[in-house]
C-alpha cells in the first residue's frame, strides 16, 4: 500500500481523530479510505445517472415522452437529494 502524507488544519485533524475515537474506524487511514470510497461511489452513481439520461434522450428509445419525462424528473430529484439539495 502506498503512503500519502496530508496536512490538515488543527480543527480538521481533531474532527478526524474524533471520528476515529467514536469506534467506527480503527485508524485515521481507515477513515480517509472510507471517505475516498464514498466519493468514488458517488461519482460512479452520478456518471451512471448521466448516461441513463443521455440514453433516455436518444432517438432510438422506444419509450414515450411521458416515460422519459417521468424518469428524467425522478433521476434529477434523486441527484439533487444526494447533493444535499444543492
Amino acid at each position: 500500500m502506498a503512503v500519502v502524507n496530508i496536512s490538515l488544519p488543527e480543527k480538521m485533524k481533531q474532527y478526524v481523530e474524533d471520528r476515529v475515537s467514536e469506534g467506527e474506524y480503527n485508524t485515521t487511514s481507515e477513515y480517509i479510505r472510507d471517505l475516498i470510497r464514498s466519493e468514488q461511489k458517488l461519482r460512479a452513481e452520478q456518471h451512471l445517472e448521466a448516461l441513463l439520461l443521455r440514453g433516455l434522450e436518444s432517438p432510438a428509445s422506444e419509450w414515450t415522452k411521458d416515460d422519459v419525462d417521468y424518469l428524467k424528473s425522478a433521476v434529477r430529484a434523486r441527484f439533487v437529494e444526494k447533493q444535499g439539495g444543492r
